[in-house]
C-alpha cells in the first residue's frame, strides 16, 4: 500500500501557465527568480561515444571533485544491436567536456544490477550492486578492488538466498541494497538497503573498514504501518543529516546520523492525463536526489518518476521551487525512466536514464 498520492488532474492547464526554456519547464506558480533555469546541452557528451559502444540501462551515476562523471552501465543491450556495436564497459568515466577518460570493470566481479556509486575524497569509486547484494570500493582507475562489503551471491535472508525472508540483521550483509554515501569526516559508510519490497528495509551504517555499526528503518506513523518502507536513495548533507528517498510514500525522509527522525519532505506530482480507469502514480516521486554545490546546499534536486521531471526543492523548507525536463519521451531534454542524478561544482545537473540508456547534461542559463 502507498500513502495517498496527492494527485491533481492538470486538465485545465493552459500553455501560458508554463514557461518553456529549451526543453525546460518552469511551473508558473513557483518562485522562478529564486532558482536557476536550466537547458539541455545538446553537445554533451562528446560523440562518438567510445569505440562503437552501445550502453544498456544506466543504473546509476556519480560525480567527483574534478567534475568527472561516472556512469554505471548495466549492459542489458538488445542482442541484435551487437551486430553493429559492442557493449560499453560497466563503468564509464567522462571529463567535464563529456569526453571519455576511461572505462573499466569486470561484469562478473562488479555484480548484477548496478544501482548507485560514490567517489570519495581520495578518488576511490564505491559501487552498489543491488542484485548481487554487495558494496565494493575500487581505485579510481578501476585496477584494484580495495574493499568488498557483503559476500557475493549471499543475502541477508533466512536462507541466504533471494527467495528467503529478509532479516535486516545487525551485520555487514545486504539484501538488494540501493544506494550509498560516505561521510568524508569519519569514513563511515551509509547504505540504503532496500531497493524493492522483496529485500531488506533499512539504512545500515558501517565503519570505513566495512564493520557493522548501527541501522534503522524509515519512519512510520501508526497510520502508515502498511506503507512499505523502501529506502531507494541516500545522500549525506554538509550539515550532518541523512536524506533518504521514501519511494513508496512519495517523499524524502531526513534523519540525523544516529537514525533519529527529523522530518518528511513531501514530493507531490500532477497527473497530466486523468487517472480514471488506469494505474497512476506507481513509480514514485522521490527516486534519487542530489544537492546544489553551495556550502549550504540550498537546493535539492529530486528525480520524480511519476511526472518524469527533475523537481527542485528548497532543502531546508522542503518547498517545491521549480521543475525542469521535457517529461516522458526520447527526444532532447525528455526522460525515459530516469534513474540517476548528480550536480557538478558549477551547478550543472546530469541525469542518467535506465530505459533511455543515455546521460544528459542540463546547464544553467540564468543565475
Amino acid at each position: 500500500m502507498r500513502v495517498s498520492k496527492r494527485v491533481v488532474l492538470a486538465a485545465t492547464m493552459t500553455l501560458p501557465a508554463l514557461a518553456f526554456v529549451a526543453g525546460v519547464v518552469m511551473p508558473g506558480q513557483v518562485h522562478a527568480q529564486s532558482v536557476p533555469r536550466y537547458e539541455v546541452d545538446p553537445l554533451w557528451p562528446q560523440l562518438p561515444f567510445g569505440d562503437h559502444w552501445i550502453t544498456g540501462g544506466l543504473g546509476g551515476m556519480c560525480i567527483d571533485g574534478r567534475d568527472h562523471v561516472y556512469l554505471l552501465n548495466r549492459q542489458n543491450v538488445v542482442p541484435d544491436d551487437l551486430d553493429g556495436a559492442r557493449p560499453a564497459p560497466p563503468v564509464i568515466e567522462l571529463d567535464p567536456t563529456g569526453a571519455v577518460v576511461r572505462a573499466w570493470g569486470d561484469p562478473d566481479a562488479l555484480g548484477d544490477r548496478l544501482h548507485d556509486c560514490h567517489v570519495d575524497r581520495d578518488q576511490n569509486v564505491w559501487i552498489v550492486a543491488s542484485g548481487t547484494g554487495i558494496v565494493q570500493k575500487y581505485s579510481g582507475d578501476g585496477t584494484q578492488r580495495l574493499l568488498q562489503i557483503g559476500e557475493t551471491g549471499m543475502y541477508d535472508s533466512s536462507d541466504g538466498t533471494r527467495e528467503g525472508r529478509p532479516l535486516n540483521s545487525d551485520r555487514a550483509q545486504f539484501f538488494l541494497p540501493a544506494s550509498l554515501d560516505v561521510d568524508a569526516a569519519t569514513g563511515d559508510i551509509y547504505v540504503a538497503d532496500g531497493e524493492t519490497a522483496r529485500g531488506n528495509q533499512r539504512i545500515a551504517v558501517l565503519d570505513r573498514n566495512g564493520r557493522f555499526l548501527r541501522q534503522w528503518s524509515l519512519h512510520r506513523t501508526d497510520d502508515e504501518r502498511t506503507v512499505t518502507p523502501l529506502p531507494h536513495c541516500l545522500r549525506l548533507s554538509n550539515d550532518g543529516l541523512v536524506y533518504v528517498c521514501d519511494r513508496q510514500a512519495d517523499r524524502v525522509q531526513v534523519f540525523d546520523q544516529m537514525g533519529t527522525f527529523v522530518r518528511n519532505i513531501d514530493v507531490p506530482f500532477t497527473a497530466v492525463t486523468s487517472p480514471a480507469g488506469r494505474r497512476s502514480g506507481t513509480r514514485g516521486t522521490a527516486v534519487v536526489l542530489a544537492f546544489s554545490p553551495d556550502a549550504d546546499q540550498r537546493l535539492m534536486f529530486v528525480l520524480n518518476q511519476n511526472s518524469v521531471m527533475v523537481d527542485v526543492l528548497d532543502r531546508r523548507s522542503g518547498e517545491l521551487l521549480s521543475s525542469f525536463g521535457g517529461g516522458p519521451g526520447r527526444y532532447r531534454g525528455q526522460f525515459t525512466l530516469p534513474h540517476g542524478i548528480a550536480v557538478d561544482s558549477i551547478g550543472n545537473v546530469y541525469v542518467a536514464e535506465q530505459e533511455g540508456r543515455r546521460i544528459q547534461k542540463f546547464r544553467i542559463v540564468t543565475p
